[in-house]
């Protein structure tokens, strides 16, 4: 997966939007005004891209005991992210899964109200 890629696949669901408000190199991609994906543009130019993914915390914690490329997030919750490497022993399919799995977690995080604005759209 490279930049293109992975921006299209985030705008490609429902209510994504992109942003830059920390800096001029993190991209953020939210739902419903929610971050769930955050990647510094700089890391990729260099060869080292790597995502600060939501997850469930139970879950977290197997994928960091699984995968190498998998840690704690980086400058995020240590309980509620991680920092995913490509160019590691995480696959693109796992990556996917993972982005989903973001996703999936910020949406359901949304009142009933936003989700549905978001569905309906």
């Amino acid at each position: 997966m490279n930049i293109q890629q992975l921006y299209e696949f985030c705008q490609s669901k429902k209510g994504v939007t992109e942003h830059f408000p920390f800096d001029e190199d993190t991209l953020v991609f939210k739902v419903g005004g929610k971050m769930f994906c955050l990647t510094s543009l700089k890391n990729w130019e260099a060869g080292n891209p790597s995502l600060n993914l939501k997850c469930d915390p139970e879950r977290a914690l197997e994928l960091r005991a699984e995968y190498e490329g998998i840690k704690p997030g980086y400058h995020m919750s240590k309980v509620h992210w991680n920092t995913v490497f490509f160019n590691s022993d995480v696959s693109n399919k796992m990556m996917i899964e993972l982005i989903n799995h973001s996703y999936e977690l910020v949406f359901a995080s949304l009142t009933k109200k936003n989700r549905e604005e978001i569905e309906s759209k």
